[in-house]
């Protein structure tokens, strides 16, 4: 058993050591990390914050997560579109702007309606987010390695599911149960992601994962 531990601990350091030699994918996947502890923290804690701060009752808060699902396939779809006309790092820069403005739109919200269009927003930002994301995935990764660095990506996604939660839990324990306190740190996340990806060359890191397959 510590044999087969010791060798899954090996191979993933294996795949993070061969990441870093392609700069753009493993900038983004960093920038992954931090709005995926975003990103998976809202998913947890959506209902619990609209029942608790915005006093949604249970079908309100049924029929929110049903317009962030209608959301999020709407905003998969639309900059989808986009993303063929201005590339998958503007796209995705273009989603977590719209979570940043969904988050703080949230923060802020004294009244249900706004609330209402910070969750539309949300589920739009979303889908455009994991869109763009498994996108460049895909074109940062030479094709000889892919399957490894979408493991890596998967990986790096569980481990901000795990982390993105307990902070925001943390923090709304240190704060007393201030839920907005708990929602403005997962801004944080949303905001370092936005900044981290900005120095991803899309261009670049397509040339060495083409020029990596060539070899």
């Amino acid at each position: 058993l510590w044999l087969d531990i010791k060798a899954s601990f090996l191979s993933v350091a294996g795949t993070i050591s061969s990441a870093r030699r392609y700069r753009d994918l493993f900038v983004f996947l960093i920038a992954l990390f931090f709005f995926s502890c975003g990103t998976t923290t809202v998913v947890a804690i959506a209902a619990v914050y609209a029942g608790q701060v915005m006093s949604f009752t249970t079908q309100e808060t049924l029929a929110m997560v049903m317009l962030v699902q209608v959301a999020a396939a709407v905003g998969a779809f639309g900059l989808g579109l986009l993303q063929d006309k201005i590339g998958s790092v503007r796209t995705l820069a273009l989603a977590l702007i719209l979570w940043t403005v969904s988050i703080a739109l949230a923060y802020f919200a004294l009244g249900k309606p706004v609330f209402w269009l910070a969750s539309t927003l949300m589920g739009a930002a979303m889908g455009a987010t994991g869109a763009a994301s498994r996108a460049l995935v895909g074109l940062l990764s030479p094709a000889a390695k892919a399957a490894q660095f979408f493991g890596l990506w998967g990986l790096t996604v569980k481990l901000a599911a795990v982390v993105g939660p307990i902070t925001y839990g943390q923090i709304t324990a240190l704060t007393k149960g201030n839920y907005r306190a708990g929602i403005l740190s997962t801004l944080s996340f949303f905001v370092i992601g936005l900044l981290l990806i900005f120095f991803v060359n899309e261009k670049r890191g397509r040339n060495k994962a083409a020029v990596t397959t060539v070899i």
